[in-house]
């Protein structure tokens, strides 16, 4: 495939000239210091036109929020589920079918998708106003989509940008993500207060639109299919990958189809997306690195969402106070993301310890949990609320690129699909735990074992060695 940084067999980068001499130029003058090579050009022009998504999304999430809150709370509820539900049980499926078919084949198609359903749900909601149905409906669609779309997307910083730039690319990923998530609300409200959910719907779709044109334009063709789960043979695999068809992580890809075996069935998506399960829970890093995200987003994700606001309210501080603390985590992990961006690998420096430095980001954060269940007035709430996030955006910042830098090249998808199903498996679990236990014994109990398993999973990562060690 055609694009800026490939992987050798042995797991190297390897500089691959796709862009002209202007936009080498232009990247290496974006910011670069001495001794550090900028990010490449066309990973900074995807990444642009990906924050400008997620910016339309958040804004119409809020629009759709809005919307279904004038139904009541229950509908309010089932249109989030709907989106979650829709994401969470087709996502393997869909990093199956990425990659198959290839990321960049599979964005263009969901943009697509979605460019067509926002118009639609303008003109809809110009003409009916917003019914529980149609929000339904359009939740369905954006939940399907996702489901296929954050798997292929996940995988393109590998695509485009060397292995010892991922941390780099990921971090500014991650900060951009950040931002447009704190934005994306206030501007959803402007959107609703100007010209209601239509109006929402087609900032959306003007998003969409520009996205399709920046992928259109991506220098980086699909790559060829990988073999069939059960019938290719791992290059360069050690025997701890023994499967037939799966290459070791981070040091192989899938060869094909054994010659002359022609009494082999082609495999469907579905086998594909067990085969990326068998891989994962047969790698120690990468199992151990999804398990270690899974605990945090049940431990860490549920404080801010969930528990502050109910200790908030549970103390009388208002909801001021409440969204206070919401915004110092969000700061804290734009800040923490911002470093991680503008720190990289330099010549002669050697590499640091992202594991490490992941199980530490979760330590912080169980300090900062603690500092807000135990916090007396809103102002140690906040801060609380500081440390917490950027605890949880250096690990996140450290454990991504291990988590993409050791998936083999025709499994980038898959991997992504599973992270994001332990994530969400995780979160929707200890959501509806913690809520029931902060209705029977009031909000600081939950958030003090928050703390203690956030802890608990850092000081185990920590004396993880394939972790410390990666």
């Amino acid at each position: 495939m055609t694009t800026t940084g490939y992987r050798t067999p042995t797991g190297d980068a390897a500089a691959v000239p796709a862009a002209g001499d202007g936009e080498a130029d232009a990247a290496a003058s974006a910011g670069a210091r001495p001794g550090r090579a900028a990010l490449p050009a066309p990973y900074l022009r995807w990444l642009a036109g990906a924050q400008l998504g997620a910016l339309g999304d958040a804004a119409l999430a809020f629009a759709l929020g809005w919307a279904a809150a004038a139904h009541g709370g229950a509908a309010a509820g089932l249109v989030l589920t709907v989106i979650t539900t829709a994401r969470t049980a087709l996502v393997l499926v869909g990093g199956a079918v990425a990659d198959r078919r290839g990321a960049r084949r599979v964005m263009l198609a969901g943009d697509a998708v979605m460019l067509a359903a926002t118009l639609a749900l303008a003109a809809a909601a110009g003409v009916l106003g917003s019914p529980l149905g149609l929000l339904l409906l359009a939740a369905l669609v954006i939940g399907v989509v996702d489901a296929f779309y954050l798997p292929a997307s996940g995988s393109v910083p590998r695509l485009l940008v060397p292995a010892a730039d991922l941390p780099r690319a990921l971090a500014l990923r991650q900060a951009g993500g950040q931002a447009a998530a704190l934005l994306g609300a206030p501007l959803g409200g402007a959107l609703v207060a100007a010209g209601g959910l239509p109006a929402a719907a087609l900032a959306d779709a003007a998003s969409f639109a520009v996205l399709l044109l920046v992928l259109l334009l991506l220098p980086v063709s699909d790559p060829r299919p990988a073999p069939p789960a059960g019938i290719g043979k791992a290059k360069n695999s050690t025997a701890r990958n023994s499967t037939a068809g799966i290459g070791t992580a981070g040091n192989s890809t899938a060869g094909n189809s054994t010659a002359g075996n022609s009494t082999e069935r082609p495999s469907g998506p579905v086998r594909e997306a067990v085969a990326g399960v068998r891989l994962v829970s047969g790698d120690r890093l990468l199992r151990a690195a999804l398990l270690l995200a899974g605990a945090a987003a049940g431990a860490v994700l549920p404080v801010v969402s969930l528990l502050g606001p109910l200790l908030a309210r549970s103390a009388g501080w208002g909801a001021g106070a409440a969204g206070l603390v919401a915004g110092a985590q969000g700061a804290g992990v734009l800040v923490v993301a911002v470093l991680l961006a503008r720190r990289g690998a330099r010549p002669g420096r050697p590499p640091r310890g992202a594991g490490a430095e992941a199980a530490a980001g979760l330590c912080a954060a169980a300090a900062g949990i603690a500092l807000l269940a135990a916090a007396p007035v809103p102002a140690a709430a906040v801060t609380g609320g500081l440390l917490t996030g950027a605890g949880s955006g250096l690990f996140a910042g450290r454990l991504g690129p291990l988590v993409l830098g050791a998936a083999p090249d025709t499994h980038l998808s898959r991997v992504q699909a599973l992270l994001t199903l332990v994530q969400s498996a995780a979160l929707v679990l200890s959501t509806g735990v913690l809520g029931l236990l902060a209705d029977t014994a009031g909000p600081r109990l939950p958030i003090a074992l928050c703390a203690l398993a956030t802890a608990a999973a850092g000081v185990l990562a920590l004396a993880s060695p394939v972790l410390r060690r990666a």
